[in-house]
């Protein structure tokens, strides 16, 4: 019999990672603003009982945000991934394996455990966690991750559940899961759901119901798994090592549109060396490059125009000024004159590990050895001094272009010299 399975998921990760140093926004009604402060990503309770929907933009909320006084901050992602990594460490001691699901979700496997009482255990996992980094969680068991994410959507519903539900029992599953409507079903996209719904399966219990070679001719071999995670059946272990990655992809919203072509290849020369720095972190090389950027989409009033071209990586790299140049001449092959572009990205494919990568016929190896050396070299003084310690001259220095930013919280447990001063008094 395979181990129970849990999912413990951070509440409102993101003001829960703001709140942790800044007791001023404790009790109120908080938003986490996306990149260049576009949309709300995160809610308090407070301010998900004003009726403010995750995704609704920044601006079409200004009024009920100064009304009721809500503090909107910008995302701070460095903030975020260190609070996360204080999470999992905080979590470790009660299971023996962990799967990072999202930067606010981890699948933990209970191998080992089964002789305990797991609700009491993960009660005691909620507080540890709680003690080490003040933020908040609520834990979801079962048999399978299908079951276990199941579990944790009741464990942040019900109150009844104190927040950790526990659907190993056969009774409390059925409760849960005939009250779940199926579109909610971790993996049951919207197209599928409508082709259950037109069948009469509106809940997960139905869906747990259905058999699996029916399952298969709606949603395919994923869908049949589903069903059969749903039955307890584990079709999907806690994966230790992460799976290789296919792609990675750096993309930004602009403070103000860019009009330029010299302005845009200075914002794909910075993302392109980002995403490369990324691919060394892993270990690849890529074999395609992919320039994007378009116009603002919410504005059809204004002249709209969106463009994309790839290059191919020949021989296959992770030499930054290499895909620097790609980005650049990416965007020459495809820009126009007249537009105001607001997003642009870069985005690489073909991945492959680097100590593996197709070597090229005349390819002077003395000269590869020497570029890896200076990427290692500009990896190492960005590590310790900063992410634009070293930069391209074809980024540019001034960026206009910078993403806005109001109200970013300080790096409170990345840089000492952001922390907050106490004084006691005498």
């Amino acid at each position: 019999m395979s181990a129970p399975i849990a999912l413990c998921d951070c509440n409102n990760f993101y003001v829960s990672a703001e709140r942790v140093m800044d007791l001023s926004l404790r009790g109120k009604p908080v938003v986490v603003a996306s990149n260049n402060m576009g949309n709300a990503i995160a809610r308090s309770a407070e301010a998900k009982a004003l009726g403010i929907k995750m995704g609704d933009p920044i601006f079409k909320i200004a009024d009920v945000i100064k009304r009721h006084g809500i503090i909107v901050k910008a995302s701070n992602y460095t903030l975020y991934a260190d609070m996360q990594r204080r999470v999992i460490a905080a979590t470790e001691p009660f299971c023996s394996e962990h799967e990072i699901y999202s930067i606010d979700e981890n699948f933990v496997s209970f191998h080992g455990f089964e002789h305990l009482n797991l609700v009491d255990h993960c009660q005691k996992l909620r507080e540890n966690i709680l003690q080490w980094t003040t933020i908040p969680t609520c834990v979801g068991i079962g048999p399978t991750k299908t079951l276990a994410k199941l579990a944790n959507a009741a464990a942040k519903k019900n109150p009844i559940f104190d927040g950790v539900a526990d659907l190993s029992d056969e009774h409390i599953r059925r409760y849960v899961m005939d009250r779940f409507e199926v579109a909610d079903v971790w993996g049951v996209g919207a197209a599928t759901a409508r082709k259950l719904q037109a069948l009469g399966i509106e809940t997960a219990g139905q869906l747990r119901d259905m058999q699996l070679k029916q399952a298969r001719g709606i949603g395919t071999v994923v869908l049949e798994r589903l069903v059969a995670e749903l039955n307890g059946v584990q079709a999907d272990a806690v994966e230790v090592v992460a799976p290789r990655r296919k792609g990675m992809a750096v993309t930004r919203s602009f403070g103000r549109p860019i009009e330029t072509k010299h302005e845009l290849m200075g914002a794909v020369a910075q993302f392109a060396m980002r995403a490369d720095e990324k691919l060394r972190q892993h270990g690849l090389v890529a074999g395609r490059l992919t320039a994007f950027f378009h116009t603002n989409r919410f504005k059809p009033e204004r002249p709209q125009y969106s463009a994309a071209r790839a290059v191919t990586l020949y021989p296959m790299t992770s030499d930054s000024f290499e895909l620097i140049s790609a980005s650049r001449r990416a965007v020459e092959r495809c820009w126009r004159d007249g537009y105001g572009f607001t997003k642009a990205g870069v985005m690489l494919e073909q991945l492959d590990d680097a100590a593996l990568r197709p070597r090229t016929l005349f390819e002077d190896e003395d000269s590869r050895a020497k570029r890896d050396r200076l990427m290692g070299a500009i990896d190492a003084v960005n590590g310790r001094y900063g992410k634009m310690t070293i930069v391209p001259a074809a980024q540019g220095f001034k960026r206009p272009w910078k993403m806005r930013a109001e109200n970013l919280s300080p790096a409170w447990t990345t840089r000492i010299e952001d922390l907050p001063l106490v004084a006691a008094k005498g």
